[in-house]
């Protein structure tokens, strides 16, 4: 039974994958399915429904109200609401249709002024939203009765001469009636515009400062943005996209009539909130803002073949738009348990028997009280010291909670200093040749305090994404601990790519390989997986031959060895298959041998549930998160080990008092160093028969 289980949850990564999408695509999954059910459905009912013909109807028609609908979905994620876009679609399109049939303007001039008469109607609105502090819904409706008035004088003046002239102009003909490739001209000019639309909300400043104000005001504004100036531009650009919009129906129609733009706002809107985007603000994307145009237009389009009253179909529209609404509220409400419930992936992870630790035992794991009675440094005046280190000059630094490195001078170690600001919870720590502390950093990725003016700077924050993930697994999430080879390479773990480091509890319920080992060149800037699908790699340390490491992997509870030079190079051996407790760093002891930080140990419950994936899944849907179980990692121990794995010595508190969780420790002139990212202490214990010259600094190890 095990072993089909094991094959289930380890080997076949389609349930994992599939959550995956789940998280990624979800919201626009949505609209996805419910436009393939529409088209399903009218397709059995409505007469030449797939025809070629049918489809270039809609095709054009889906290219001018979904650039009204790119215009609204910029306002929605501001957390503005425009309700004029359908007057100022009418001014626009008679405008057009004026200076091109009676002033005979060029088309591309005249294309041009509407677009400018667009960005000012566009302008009205933001100026009065975005800087006078009027309600958005007020104002637009103000100004669709307004604009709608303006449309209603110049459209009656106009209308005779409009339809009594026909234009001669290669350019507008092709914007109306144009084919390219089996598509119209409109189609293909939408889908341009759509690309563009999309990296500009995804990749440019523009777009993140967007949906950052549409998020939280206060915060954007807090951050220095100019709020008021963003939200104005909103307005702007959905005027420019509806007067593109007016441009291609007046091209296409070649007339105007007193109806055109009538309740165009409810069309526009159903479709943008139908398609997912936000009344709240803050969210949107142009997948969305397309699905939901594509399913308006056919449900509108298959009720007009199928000869229903235009009444019905807006009171169709109107139910559509409070469904959207429902659902919006609804899903925003629950969507973070929605997605916990389907992204958390438990799989099966069967450990080894956990050896020993009883005090009156022969194991070499046998708990004693040496660490009973240590030397505190920073006592209360340190958080979260996850690593410490020392230099040449016997100086000890660690990282804290609140992004500081603090450095204690030998040597009382009684004063203490900043030494430098990182911002994210400082990790792993190693010094270069040059003096040089490189940092990992969690949340951010490597680091490096330079030693002349002690100035921070990036290392590298990403890697190489994989070519089979769903996901984008090239940003650096969680760096844990490093090491640096003789060849100045840094070797430094990531726990995990699914997770933050404060969600660290959720991966441990996974028990997925969702860790990796990465490389850094500092010589030529460049990074690179080493090691991937490890169950939460942490501490790191180079090996005395200078061409393999030590790695160890948390959740799994071992100790592995990959060796990245050589003749076995890509090789990965386990050293230690079945650690009693959950490690952490690993560094090098001065008689050729490695210390070990244990930060927690294990328990048969949790080893149990590990090989349960179904029981955790139950548990994650059916409990809240304060009550999953996790890994205990009060209490921990230090080991020593050689090369080949066997355990020679362990060091315990055992009355867990002086130094009970212990993430790290280091070696240094005849003391041992502990650190512990509960803890708000560093320990130092002097340790018998040990090398008193000896130093773990990058100068001494080059």
């Amino acid at each position: 039974m095990d072993t089909i289980k094991k094959l289930r949850y380890r080997y076949w990564p389609d349930r994992a994958i599939g959550e995956l999408l789940a998280k990624q695509w979800m919201e626009t999954a949505v609209p996805l399915i419910v436009l393939l059910a529409v088209l399903a459905a009218f397709a059995s009912v409505v007469d030449n429904f797939l025809t070629l013909s049918s489809i270039s109807v809609l095709l054009r028609e889906a290219s001018e109200i979904g650039f009204i609908v790119f215009g609204m979905t910029l306002v929605l994620i501001v957390g503005g609401i425009d309700l004029s876009v359908g007057s100022m679609y009418a001014i626009c399109n008679v405008l057009v249709l004026y200076l091109v049939h009676v002033q005979e303007w060029p088309a591309y001039l005249a294309i041009g002024a509407t677009l400018l008469c667009g960005a000012m109607m566009g302008a009205v609105n933001g100026v009065l939203i975005g800087y006078l502090k009027l309600r958005a819904f007020l104002t637009t409706l103000v100004t669709l009765i307004v604009f709608r008035a303006i449309f209603n004088l110049i459209q009656f003046n106009w209308a005779v001469e409009i339809a009594s002239t026909i234009p001669e102009s290669d350019l507008w003909d092709m914007l109306g009636n144009g084919v390219f490739l089996g598509l119209p001209v409109a189609t293909w000019i939408f889908i341009g515009v759509a690309l563009l639309f999309h990296v500009f909300l995804t990749r440019m400043r523009g777009g993140w400062h967007m949906i950052a104000v549409g998020g939280s005001r206060r915060s954007a504004y807090n951050s220095g943005l100019p709020v008021n100036r963003i939200a104005a531009s909103a307005y702007v650009a959905s005027g420019i996209f509806t007067a593109i919009a007016a441009v291609l129906f007046g091209a296409r129609v070649d007339s105007s009539s007193a109806d055109t733009g009538l309740a165009l706002e409810i069309v526009v809107l159903a479709a943008a909130l139908l398609g997912g985007i936000r009344l709240g603000g803050g969210k949107g994307s142009v997948a969305k803002a397309v699905l939901g145009t594509l399913i308006v237009l056919i449900v509108t389009n298959s009720l007009r073949g199928l000869s229903v009253p235009a009444g019905y179909i807006r009171i169709t529209l109107a139910c559509i738009m409070i469904a959207a609404v429902t659902l919006d509220i609804r899903w925003f409400k629950n969507r973070g348990k929605a997605l916990r419930e389907l992204y958390v992936s438990p799989g099966y992870l069967a450990l080894p028997p956990a050896p020993g630790t009883d005090a009156q035992s022969a194991s070499p794991y046998a708990i004693n009280d040496k660490f009973g009675d240590i030397e505190l440094i920073g006592l209360k005046r340190v958080e979260s010291p996850e690593d410490v280190i020392l230099d040449e000059n016997d100086h000890l630094y660690c990282g804290t909670r609140h992004g500081d490195i603090m450095r204690f001078f030998a040597p009382d170690y009684q004063r203490m200093e900043l030494y430098a600001h990182i911002g994210g919870q400082p990790l792993g720590m190693a010094f270069d040749k040059g003096g040089n502390l490189y940092v990992c950093v969690g949340g951010m990725g490597l680091y490096r305090v330079n030693r002349s003016d002690r100035s921070v700077e990036k290392a590298t924050d990403e890697t190489g994404r994989s070519l089979l993930s769903v996901v984008d697994d090239s940003r650096l999430r969680l760096a844990d601990d490093l090491d640096i080879a003789p060849d100045g390479r840094i070797f430094f773990s990531e726990a995990t790519v699914r997770y933050e480091m404060h969600e660290w509890p959720i991966d441990s319920l996974e028990g997925r390989g969702n860790g990796r080992i990465i490389c850094y060149d500092p010589s030529t800037g460049r990074t690179h997986t080493a090691v991937k699908n490890l169950v939460f790699p942490n501490g790191v340390c180079i090996a005395a031959d200078g061409q393999s490491l030590l790695f160890a992997e948390s959740w799994a509870c071992r100790i592995s060895r990959y060796w990245f030079d050589g003749p076995k190079k890509g090789a990965v051996e386990v050293l230690i298959p079945d650690l009693p407790g959950y490690p952490d760093n690993i560094n090098r002891a001065s008689d050729g041998n490695y210390w070990v930080a244990i930060m927690g140990m294990r328990s048969p419950v949790f080893d149990l549930a590990m090989r349960s994936p179904a029981f955790r899944r139950r548990m994650v849907k059916q409990l809240g998160q304060d009550e999953w179980l996790a890994p205990n990692i009060n209490v921990g121990c230090v080991i020593k080990v050689d090369e080949n794995g066997r355990i020679l010595e362990s060091y315990w508190d055992r009355r867990g008092e002086n130094h009970p969780m212990i993430t790290s420790m280091r070696e240094h002139r005849g003391y041992l160093y502990l650190g512990g990212i509960s803890n708000n202490r560093i320990g130092r214990y002097k340790l018998e028969n040990a090398d008193p010259n000896f130093m773990q600094h990058g100068i001494e190890r080059a």
